[in-house]
């Protein structure tokens, strides 16, 4: 079989986060080998609620070559150890999801299924405690991981960011641009097909030019223009489990504290997030508009800003759920055109950044070979039903009975996968993580536990071990970990270190 002629012209559709971070990845991993071209328009905006990521996007950030501190300084970030659940499980409870491990493991068996041995007993009912992120965030503390530490818990902080998405996005396009990527301002008037086979040829725009590509790339947001539009790909909506459907979002003057992890509130009919930026923080509710009117949900968030407000909230609106496929023909789909899922776990950049690596891998000819589009459309599925069991747990596992939203979360069937996870851990304490899946098993342990989804029982072989020998493992752990974040600076010392390194350079 002789080979297809290569991709010649990359086009994509939409600025935005996803849209300059897919260009950016491109431009650096295809170095100028094949032409970029990106269409926006300034008239169009941006969701831009993605404030809060995980620690995936350094790994990101890294392959682009962008220094740490540059990136803090040029985006207003701070830094983020994990999230802070309030009044989820119950009304006036408080858990935290911290990133990284937890504790160590001893032997055979992952170190929590010791902890589940003690906590049955009474001994060690505090999970954070062996967590230094947890232990650090609690503390307003903060460093990066010093390797250097070798064994020592300093040397496992594992990091993200609260950033300011516009600054990124526009951060992104210099860097872009600098690299080939060219931009053209415009609005699409008409996608046009080709007759043989319906991939598309082109995007005419408003004022007449035309675009022509060979692979189209859709960032085009909830609009979907390429993906639903001209390719008609049916979405699937997931709202019956992920109720919520709009939020208000509006910045506020920045509080006296500066927490590194996010916050996210339970409230009557959704949550509410805070995340404390360099110079301002960022705020939102999200709810489900069929158990709270809009105007009750805006004086909600607004009743609970802890700064004077910034600007007029901005009513989002938005379905939870995916593209059937996120790539058909020569068009796929990136960031909200594929899909969308709420951001309580903070992976909207994430699934922006796997999808554009899911593209290098898969990266087509001219053929468009269906095998290749069928594996890409394969992981996405996967991936994308694997968080949203995660984002329901959250919602699911809960003892609320106050409104009738948290009386539908809490009653509701959820998909299979979801429950044979929660049944496994019911029966012995067990986590199973399949495949790649996004959340690990620590991070399904927080949530779990955090929402009062007690373990019936734990790994038979914990038990060998004698009751005092496990009691004095856990508590060394502790101990060294609370003497590790006695030593960090605060997170706000932390940043405005960075921020001055700058200022006097």
């Amino acid at each position: 079989m002789s080979a297809q002629p290569g991709v010649r012209q990359i086009v994509i559709l939409g600025g935005g986060t996803a849209g300059w971070m897919t260009a950016a990845a491109l431009a650096r991993a295809l170095e100028g080998r094949i032409a970029i071209r990106l269409v926006e328009s300034e008239a169009i905006g941006t969701i831009g609620v993605g404030e809060s990521t995980i620690p995936m996007i350094r790994k990101f950030n890294a392959a682009l070559g962008i220094d740490e501190d540059e990136f803090v300084r040029a985006t207003g970030a701070t830094f983020k150890l994990g999230i802070e659940f309030r009044d989820w499980g119950r009304i006036g409870e408080r858990y935290m999801h911290g990133f990284g491990r937890f504790g160590q493991d001893l032997e055979t068996l992952p170190f929590y299924q010791y902890w589940l041995r003690m906590r049955q007993s009474g001994k060690h009912p505090d999970l954070g405690a062996f967590s230094i992120n947890q232990v650090a965030a609690r503390a307003q503390r903060f460093m990066r991981a010093d390797v250097s530490r070798g064994n020592s818990p300093l040397a496992e902080i594992t990091h993200s960011f609260h950033i300011d998405a516009g600054q990124y996005a526009r951060y992104l396009r210099s860097y872009s641009e600098r690299l080939g990527v060219l931009r053209t301002e415009g609005q699409v008037a008409e996608t046009l097909l080709q007759p043989e086979n319906g991939h598309v040829a082109a995007l005419r725009l408003a004022c007449g030019t035309l675009v022509q590509g060979d692979l189209f790339i859709d960032c085009s947001g909830m609009r979907a223009l390429l993906i639903g539009d001209a390719m008609a790909v049916p979405f699937e909506a997931w709202d019956h489990w992920l109720p919520c459907d709009r939020a208000w979002a509006v910045p506020c003057a920045r509080a006296a504290d500066l927490p590194p992890y996010t916050i996210a509130t339970a409230r009557p009919a959704g949550w509410q997030w805070r995340i404390g930026l360099q110079q301002r923080t960022g705020n939102g509710h999200v709810y489900a508009s069929r158990f709270m009117d809009d105007a009750q949900a805006r004086a909600l968030l607004l009743d609970h800003l802890d700064g004077a407000a910034l600007a007029e909230p901005r009513q989002l609106r938005f379905l939870a759920g995916r593209r059937a496929r996120t790539w058909d023909k020569n068009v796929l789909a990136i960031g909200l055109s594929g899909g969308f899922l709420e951001p309580l776990e903070s992976t909207s950049i994430h699934m922006i950044q796997t999808a554009i690596a899911r593209l290098i891998d898969f990266f087509p000819d001219r053929g468009f070979a269906q095998h290749d589009i069928d594996a890409f459309n394969q992981q996405s599925r996967f991936e994308a039903e694997r968080i949203r069991d995660f984002l329901i747990l959250h919602y699911h596992a809960t003892t609320r009975n106050d409104t009738p939203f948290w009386d539908y979360v809490r009653n509701m069937s959820v998909p299979d996968t979801l429950q044979a996870k929660i049944d496994l851990y019911r029966s012995r304490g067990r986590i199973l993580r399949n495949a790649n899946e996004l959340f690990a098993e620590v991070a399904w342990l927080q949530v779990l536990e955090g929402q009062g989804l007690v373990a019936g029982g734990y790994h038979p072989l914990a038990a060998l071990r004698d009751e005092g020998e496990v009691a004095g493992y856990l508590d060394e752990i502790a101990s060294v970990i609370g003497q590790c974040a006695d030593v960090m600076p605060t997170h706000a010392q932390f940043v405005e270190a960075i921020v001055q390194r700058k200022t006097r350079a």
